[in-house]
């Protein structure tokens, strides 16, 4: 059977979650495997030393199964444990906040649970969805109320309609694809083919008076190339932003490196 995995890093509660399953499964079978709460800013981390709890939620759409570990952890049940035969493609998202530019792409659960698909030989598409018409922390209480479902079914619609052709395309095993929407995408919204931006970030942590650090992001982003081209500058200009993600076995050496072979 075809069918589509469905992951995210913001958890089994996560807003807009149960409509993007319900949306997506139009397009095939659903199953949903997801964390049991938020498991953000873990990039493609694997559980190693802890047991996995795995627990069945009940839902009149898509199974749902809810899981201790990491995003990652939950594609490699998704793939290899949990169920008889493998996806034809992994499905993340979509994610609270826009995860573009190296920094956040390299940090992103979202994107490493995509990555970790591929590895286990089944292309992954990661969706993400930013603001930039209003302030990030007011935005981010919203997303969670009622009032943001309409803007969770739209993007669902929008996220659909590209896994649609992603699924109909049947992609290479190796195949990761992000893509960030604008909140107020629609299906008239103009998608743009995008490349990595290229950028860090700077302080993550702030003392508190115990001495202790806790995470609190408080700087910018660093740029030292051109955002022409990007899935940052894409963003800017309010489009959504779809940008394959090269493998790493595809890196290409630089020249000076070279020099180390001497």
């Amino acid at each position: 059977m075809s069918w589509i995995l469905l992951t995210n890093d913001d958890g089994i509660d996560a807003p807009g979650l149960l409509t993007f399953a319900a949306t997506l499964s139009t397009v095939a079978p659903v199953r949903v495997v997801v964390p049991d709460g938020e498991r953000s800013w873990v990039g493609k981390a694997i559980t190693r030393y802890e047991p996995l709890r795995v627990e069945r939620r009940s839902s009149t759409g898509p199974e749902v199964y809810a899981v201790s570990g990491y995003p990652a952890d939950c594609v490699q049940l998704g793939v290899h444990a949990l169920f008889d035969d493998a996806p034809d493609l992994v499905v993340t998202g979509i994610n609270i906040g826009y995860n573009h530019g190296s920094a956040y792409l390299q940090s992103s659960g979202t994107v490493g649970a995509a990555i970790e698909a591929t590895l286990a030989g089944v292309p992954g598409l990661a969706f993400s969805a930013g603001v930039t018409s209003r302030p990030w922390d007011e935005w981010k209480q919203w997303v969670w109320t009622d009032d943001a479902a309409t803007m969770w079914k739209r993007l669902a619609g929008v996220a659909c309609d590209i896994a649609s052709a992603v699924f109909a395309a049947a992609p290479e095993p190796d195949t990761v694809i992000s893509v960030n929407m604008p909140d107020d995408a629609d299906r008239s919204t103009e998608r743009r083919l995008t490349s990595v931006a290229s950028v860090g970030y700077d302080r993550l942590f702030a003392r508190r008076r115990d001495g202790t650090y806790v995470h609190d992001f408080g700087g910018g982003l660093r740029s030292g190339t051109s955002l022409v081209g990007t899935d940052v500058e894409a963003a800017a200009d309010g489009v959504i932003a779809i940008t394959p993600l090269r493998p790493i076995h595809e890196a290409e050496a630089p020249p000076w490196l070279e020099k180390v072979l001497r």
